[in-house]
């Protein structure tokens, strides 16, 4: 692994190059997907939105039936070590540790004899990763990404597998993002079984109609995005935008006059065509004074959180 491509890890604490073994072939998240995670970025090296992130932990964690034998205070110290492992190597290699970063925790329901009974499994395995947080590139923000609707495979119901839970099963996402790419398109667009919009394989989607915001509700099957939920309650009052939550569906997106993506690592992305429909990119759009007004947002909160420096 290049120190470019660096990534720190930390299983169950013993810290290690992410490229080297950890997790046990009878470890229950490898075989079943039998795992939770969560994703957090940090902002001038502060977590960001800690706590909402830990409290859908918790939630996912209660609908698997899953125990966290780990408290949130516990949980802060293992990333600030393997935050400063990061570092260290990076620095150490003749770079720079200053870096805005991704981190990832993990966490499955261990190990055990082989079967689907969680009774058979022994205890509850972490695994962190720690990496540069990916960022929007000039031309990404300034022109946007394409994407392009899934027309083969839907969302998974939530009467099935219920798309609010973040689990480490992930192939739903992972063949409907497949099949966008093979038609040239950067992301997907996900439909329910009932035709109607719901989110990207890893961000939530929204659209702008008339100056206001419209994103499809979490009825329609979706995770209950962190970024989306900051948008709604706190930036976009900020930026004196209104936020429509309503049923949306392809057939109605040549009415919409922009379209963006809502993420952990990235907040706002703007979206300049979904196949044929084409949206309105640039700094003089909706899109663009919101994710102006989340920078704004973050750069207050980092102030405000000392203890989550990592």
């Amino acid at each position: 692994m290049t120190l470019t491509h660096f990534i720190q890890a930390n299983t169950n604490g013993r810290l290690h190059a992410a490229d080297e073994p950890s997790v046990a072939p009878l470890n229950r998240g490898f075989l079943y997907g039998d795992a939770i995670y969560e994703v957090w970025r940090t902002y001038h090296g502060v977590v960001f939105a800690w706590d909402e992130h830990w409290a859908r932990l918790e939630r996912s964690a209660a609908s698997l039936y899953m125990e966290l034998p780990w408290t949130q205070a516990e949980i802060l110290a293992e990333i600030k070590k393997t935050v400063s492992a990061w570092r260290a190597r990076i620095s150490g290699a003749g770079g720079k540790g200053d870096a805005d970063l991704y981190i990832r925790l993990q966490i499955t329901r261990g190990g055990g004899a082989i079967g689907l009974d969680v009774a058979l499994a022994d205890r509850a395995d972490f695994v962190l990763l720690v990496q540069p947080c990916p960022l929007l590139t000039s031309e990404q923000e300034a022109k946007g990404i394409t994407l392009s609707v899934a027309r083969t495979m839907h969302r998974n119901p939530p009467q099935a597998l219920n798309p609010a839970w973040k689990t480490g099963n992930y192939l739903n996402n992972l063949l409907c993002l497949r099949e966008a790419r093979a038609r040239g398109a950067d992301e997907v667009v996900i439909t329910n079984l009932a035709g109607e919009i719901t989110e990207a394989a890893v961000s939530n989607i929204g659209f702008v109609r008339e100056g206001e915001l419209v994103l499809p509700p979490l009825e329609a099957g979706i995770l209950a995005g962190i970024t989306r939920r900051i948008v709604i309650d706190h930036v976009a009052p900020a930026a004196g935008v209104r936020v429509i939550e309503r049923t949306v569906r392809p057939e109605e997106l040549p009415e919409m006059q922009e379209c963006f993506l809502t993420a952990t690592t990235k907040d706002l992305v703007p979206v300049r065509a979904i196949d044929d429909v084409r949206f309105r990119t640039g700094a003089d759009t909706v899109t663009l004074r919101v994710k102006r007004a989340f920078a704004e947002y973050a750069a207050a909160y980092v102030k405000t959180r000392p203890g989550q420096a990592v």
